[in-house]
């Protein structure tokens, strides 16, 4: 009876450890595909959402979008207020009618073997891969997300 105690133990113990190992964050996970991938147009020197839009043009001409460069500013475009425009610029379009990618997709890797295993891990991130906006994402679909620091 005491070596079936100590043996159950061990192994709650082990799948509580590989459990967290397996757990997407930002720090292990998403940053340093960020920082490769991303941050030449959405870096420190991006300006916020609400500065970006001011003149959308000016700054997709000089190839600069808006700044998503840390954990806050990348949930903005999780969650809210941009709810889902993560999630639609970086779809594969597979769960689309017209399997049409979003327009950052290309950028998640420098062949698709390496785009799809990204957005894999962005999708194990985000928990709740919803590319509804705002005003049509429910209490419990918000709730969902999981966007782990």
């Amino acid at each position: 009876m005491k070596k079936l105690v100590i043996g159950l133990g061990v192994m709650a113990f082990v799948w509580t450890v590989q459990a967290q190992a397996a757990e997407v964050t930002w720090q292990k996970d998403i940053k340093p595909i960020f920082d490769k991938q991303c941050a030449g147009c959405h870096g420190k020197d991006s300006p916020e959402a609400a500065e970006f839009k001011k003149d959308k043009k000016k700054w997709m001409d000089k190839g600069i979008g808006m700044r998503m460069d840390t954990y806050s500013h990348l949930l903005a475009f999780v969650g809210w207020p941009d709810a889902g425009a993560l999630m639609r610029r970086l779809d594969d379009g597979s769960g689309k009618a017209d399997k049409k990618a979003g327009n950052m997709y290309e950028q998640l890797g420098d062949n698709e073997a390496e785009r799809k295993a990204n957005l894999d891990i962005f999708k194990s991130w985000v928990g709740n891969w919803n590319t509804k906006r705002w005003s049509d994402v429910s209490k419990e679909e918000l709730n969902s997300i999981k966007a782990k620091y």
